[in-house]
């Protein structure tokens, strides 16, 4: 087959000094295209570049700033087949999640360009006391300046597009690394931000090793520093980011409950679908499902035999709901962890297979609460249930995690629902439906080693701003 070359961008210019990053297809294992790599002198360019364009990011009116964004959606609706197809072959993603995906990208941009033109202040009246009589204050907002920003494999555009489209609705220049496993749709993404009129140097979309990407966080130069994938390399980022904001989006092992008074039917349906979407590889999958013990026994039927009906394979065929994990690597971890469950005690109701990176849909329960399943992030096609009595009980077994990103509550009762917001120790508590449920404009992050900080175009922009005060004194 033949193997396209593709460049990276620097500075807002497509260069291509090498072609040594080659980028497979998930499912087939055959290279789909080989990329430029940037080296550390290039990464150094890159971020004096957008120190230089600084000053005219923050100078571009709002309405440009909208008509950038504004043309990327355009430009991303025109090719979103494309854009879905790349998807599905660099990331392995089955087509229709795929598809969604990409409506998520535009829907993103389309709400940043709506929020560039409402970066407001506020008129604060200052005269509190006689000493401030003949005073009053004003505040708006102002770009941070240049951002270094780190996505990972998983959702490889509409996680770029949660921090490129921000910042360019906030004013700020920026400096993007894509994950070297899936570098090919921020290329795209690059390849039309170079059809707008940003300032020369305003941005640069460059794949490059970990060693290369070390000035992206050590670099005073540059104002902010977000970063999305595992804990353990969040939070080593943050201790050396230096005197940098640092907006860290880390993982899950997310927990759903289901009580008496809930539609099993319905839960069983959105659970499957919390679980297993993705191959499971979202840090919001639903990885424990906690059932009243009332209904416990209903909702595993439904569960197990909804499990069994998906479809494992080629993720470019409509009817595949389970695609190949990232890597065989990755698969071959799971399989083991459900293995070590097993030898724990764990009960293994459906799934278990392996095929290379195909990872079959796995249900599990009676699996201690210290093993890896439980306790940790799986980040792939498998769930653990256990039962509960009493609801204040499923709470506790919800925060009983170091995670803290999203939870799921099947309830009907309005009390319950007040109760799981009021006590639960997560970013966000979805009623009825699943923690994997998110829409892209609403204030999304996590609390314990989920992170720090919000995504969500609006609260991405606070942080990528900061407030500038005016004082005026009526002599």
């Amino acid at each position: 087959m033949v193997v396209n070359s593709l460049p990276f961008y620097l500075a807002g210019s497509p260069e291509a000094p090498n072609a040594d990053l080659e980028v497979f297809d998930k499912f087939s294992g055959e290279p789909l295209a080989r990329v430029a790599l940037a080296d550390q002198h290039t990464i150094d360019s890159a971020i004096e570049s957008a120190c230089a364009a600084a000053a005219g990011m923050a100078a571009m009116p709002a309405w440009r700033r909208e008509q950038v964004l504004l043309h990327c959606v355009a430009r991303f609706e025109q090719r979103a087949e494309e854009l879905a197809l790349g998807l599905c072959a660099e990331a392995g993603k089955p087509i229709r999640d795929a598809r969604g995906e990409v409506g998520r990208l535009i829907d993103t941009f389309r709400y940043a360009a709506g929020e560039s033109l409402r970066m407001g202040g506020e008129v604060m009246p200052l005269d509190i006391s006689p000493r401030a009589t003949g005073y009053s204050g004003s505040w708006k907002r102002v770009p941070v300046g240049p951002c270094s920003f780190i996505t990972p494999f998983n959702f490889p555009l509409n996680l770029v597009a949660h921090k490129v489209a921000p910042a360019i609705a906030a004013g700020c220049p920026f400096v993007l690394k894509p994950a070297s496993l899936t570098p090919l749709g921020a290329l795209t993404i690059g390849e039309i931000l170079a059809e707008t009129d940003l300032p020369a140097g305003a941005f640069s979309i460059l794949p490059c090793r970990r060693d290369a990407a070390e000035r992206l966080i050590t670099d005073d130069r540059l104002a902010l520093l977000s970063f999305t994938g595992s804990p353990a390399v969040g939070w080593d980022l943050k201790a050396r980011a230096g005197r940098k904001k640092t907006v860290l989006e880390l993982g899950g092992n997310a927990a759903v409950v289901v009580d008496e008074t809930a539609d099993l039917a319905d839960a069983a349906e959105r659970i499957v679908f919390g679980a297993f979407y993705q191959s499971g590889q979202s840090c919001i999958g639903v990885q424990r499902i906690i059932v009243q013990a009332s209904v416990y026994d209903e909702l595993l039927g439904l569960l197990v035999a909804a499990t069994g009906k998906l479809v494992v394979g080629d993720p470019a065929q409509e009817e595949t709901f389970v695609g190949p994990m990232i890597s065989e690597d990755e698969a071959a971890r799971l399989e083991s962890w459900i293995e070590g469950a097993v030898a724990a005690g764990g009960h293994l109701l459906c799934g278990g297979g392996r095929e290379g990176a195909l990872h079959e849909p796995s249900l599990l329960e009676g699996v201690p609460k210290d093993c890896e399943l439980v306790c940790r992030e799986a980040f792939g096609p498998v769930a653990v249930l256990s039962r509960f009595d009493h609801f204040d009980e499923a709470l506790a077994m919800v925060n009983d995690s170091d995670f803290g990103l999203q939870a799921g509550v099947f309830t009907r009762d309005v009390h319950r629902a007040q109760q799981a917001w009021d006590e639960l120790e997560v970013g966000g508590v979805v009623i009825g439906d699943v923690p994997s449920w998110r829409v892209d404009h609403m204030p999304y992050g996590g609390v314990k080693q989920s992170g720090l900080g919000r995504e969500g175009v609006r609260y991405a922009m606070e942080d990528m701003s900061e407030i500038r005060m005016m004082v005026l004194r009526r002599p």
